[in-house]
Order: C-alpha cells, then sequence, then structure tokens
C-alpha cells in the first residue's frame, strides 16, 4: 500500500476485550458482548473462559477452559492490540478468576468492569461454590466498576435487598467495601406493573439514581452481559461512569424494545442498535 493511501486511512479503533463464556444460543456471554462492542464502534476482542451448550430457557451443560488457556488468550490479545477497557462475565472456578486477576494485574489494566455473574436468568448456577470467596478478595478489589442485580448485590452484602433503599445502601456499602464504583441494577426488585425501575450508582464518592419506564419483553436473557458490556464499551471511549450508565439502560432498554421472534424466543436485537 501506498505511503499517502495509509495517511488517508482514520484515526486508530478503540479496543475492548470480554472474558466471559460463550453462549450457544447467541444471546448472552462472548457473542452477546462482541455484537454489543461493535454497536458502540468498539473493536471487539474476547477470552473464553467457559463453554456452555444453552438457549434461552435452560444452561444443559459447561466445559471450563484451562485457566492457563484463559491467561494465555488474554495475553496474546493485549500484546497486538491497546486495550482500552475489560469486562468480565462468567468466569465459571476460582482457579479461571485467578488467573484472570493474575494476568490483568501483569498488564496494568485500569479500566476493568466486573459483572458478577453467578446465577443465568434460566436459574442455573454459573459460578463454582469455592469460587465467590476468590472473586470477593482478589477480582473485585481490582475493579474500577462493578455491576451487580440485586441477587448478587445480596452476596456481594451478605444480607438481604428487598427495597429500593436497601439498594440504594448497597451500591455504596459494596462500593466503599471493595474500594471501587458500583451500579446495582434494580430489575429484581418488587414494583407495581408501570412502576419505574431504577438503577444505584455509587462513584466512589456519591450515589446516583437512574430511572425509566419498565419495557414490555418477552425475553430477557443476556441483559445483564449486555449492560456491562455497553458500559465496558463507554468507558473504553472516554464516558464517565454516570454516562456509560445511562448510555447502557437505554442501549438495552432499546434493543428490547425492538426485540423480534427467533425461532420460539425473543431475543434482544442488538444488530441494528446506534447508540446515543
Amino acid at each position: 500500500m501506498k505511503a499517502d493511501a495509509q495517511q488517508e486511512r482514520p484515526g486508530h479503533s478503540v479496543v475492548a476485550l470480554t472474558i466471559a463464556g460463550s453462549d450457544s444460543g447467541g444471546g448472552a456471554g462472548i457473542q452477546a458482548d462482541i455484537r454489543t462492542f461493535a454497536a458502540f464502534d468498539v473493536f471487539p476482542t474476547c477470552a473464553i473462559t467457559c463453554l456452555t451448550a444453552q438457549n434461552p430457557a435452560e444452561v444443559a451443560g459447561s466445559l471450563a477452559v484451562d485457566p492457563g488457556f484463559v491467561a494465555l488468550q488474554v495475553e496474546t490479545v493485549c500484546r497486538a492490540f491497546p486495550v482500552a477497557a475489560v469486562k468480565t462475565g462468567m468466569l465459571y472456578s476460582a482457579a479461571i478468576i485467578e488467573a484472570v486477576a493474575d494476568v490483568l494485574k501483569g498488564l496494568g489494566i485500569s479500566k476493568l468492569v466486573i459483572d458478577p455473574v453467578m446465577v443465568a436468568t434460566s436459574g442455573a448456577r454459573l459460578l463454582a461454590d469455592d469460587a465467590l470467596e476468590v472473586l470477593r478478595g482478589k477480582l473485585i478489589p481490582m475493579a474500577e466498576i462493578i455491576t451487580p442485580n440485586i441477587p448478587e448485590a445480596a452476596v456481594l452484602c451478605g444480607h438481604s435487598i428487598e427495597s429500593h433503599a436497601a439498594a440504594r445502601d448497597a451500591a455504596q456499602e459494596i462500593g466503599e467495601r471493595f474500594k471501587t464504583a458500583c451500579v446495582v441494577k434494580g430489575g429484581h426488585l418488587p414494583r407495581a406493573a408501570k412502576q419505574p425501575i431504577t438503577d444505584y450508582l455509587f462513584d466512589g464518592s456519591v450515589l446516583i439514581e437512574f430511572s425509566s419506564d419498565p419495557v414490555a419483553a418477552l425475553d430477557t436473557h443476556g441483559t445483564g452481559c449486555v449492560f456491562s458490556a455497553a458500559l465496558a464499551a463507554c468507558r473504553a471511549n472516554g464516558c464517565s461512569f454516570s454516562e456509560s450508565v445511562e448510555l447502557a439502560r437505554t442501549f438495552v432498554a432499546e434493543a428490547l424494545a425492538t426485540a423480534r421472534p427467533v425461532g420460539k424466543h425473543v431475543p434482544m436485537n442488538l444488530s441494528s442498535m446506534t447508540p446515543r
């Protein structure tokens, strides 16, 4: 290629990395993360932690990747690309969490978004029993921001969360405990039919509430993955915590609102989204 042609190229693409499990049904995990990164004009890279046999209704089986190979994927990607932000999803085992924490610490990754995936929408456990303490003790303290839903936040706090006031307090409690920003997603809280859904962000110093009307959706599989991936993409693009949460919430809402039937399910529409 001629030198003048090279000079006509646009600036470098922003790169993000997702470290998560593969969803053979395509609606969550690595597959959803990649599509979400691309929707935000972020070049997607990945490291797969676990293979699953699943669809939106069930996880029929899972097969963990060797922890050393997970780390090798991360190292190899980062040797070739200037990764601006990383998100983690399904990490599955204590050994994989240890490997991920060690490799990210060695690489000096600063923008780390952790989705503390513990249970699938279908109810299947996605985190081994012995992995929780490693997640809490080693990886979460490295995070820039974590994105628990209500059940996950309750596990991290060690007590139940049954009200909006408790969810708001939990965001600050988790953030201060782990010295990170935290957004507690309020979708699991009990509410009246048309009551707004509220998420609570503790950005390290202040609490911010985000409320919006619920979206009528037949299938919510993958919403947590998409939210955290959108947040990571926004952080890679230089957005603040509050801007990132707002854009991620909007993206998920639009993906649900424009969902179309595919077979027996109505997965989120991530293919035609234009982030604001």
